[in-house]
């Protein structure tokens, strides 16, 4: 943590404020289409008849499916990551990258 009193997630000279504003814009709107095919999808196997709204709920209590989740996110959140600490010309292909963070992105670890 810096010498402010809230705390502080990114080394110093890390993201700019227009980086962090791009990722947030960019995350939302995944996360708004990503919703969007998710409902869908939802509803057209509660209307097939394929699935019931009960099957859906129990998973949220279904360890193997928890798992699998929590890793997806993991990983998701170590290619964030990644894009926020990464160091010099971001259009360069071989810009530096931290080592503990890219196998967990590449999906290795």
């Amino acid at each position: 943590m810096s010498g402010r009193d809230e705390p502080s997630f990114l080394p110093e000279g890390g993201a700019s404020a227009d980086t962090l504003a791009a990722l947030v814009m960019d995350l939302g709107a995944q996360l708004h289409v990503e919703r969007q095919a998710r409902l869908a999808l939802q509803e057209a196997l509660l209307r097939k008849g394929v699935v019931d709204a009960a099957a859906i709920d129990a998973l949220a209590e279904d360890a193997d499916f928890l798992a699998k989740a929590r890793a997806g996110l993991d990983r998701s959140m170590a290619r964030i990551m990644r894009i926020l600490i990464e160091a010099g010309d971001r259009t360069g292909p071989l810009r530096a990258e931290s080592p503990a963070i890219e196998p967990v992105a590449r999906g290795i670890g």
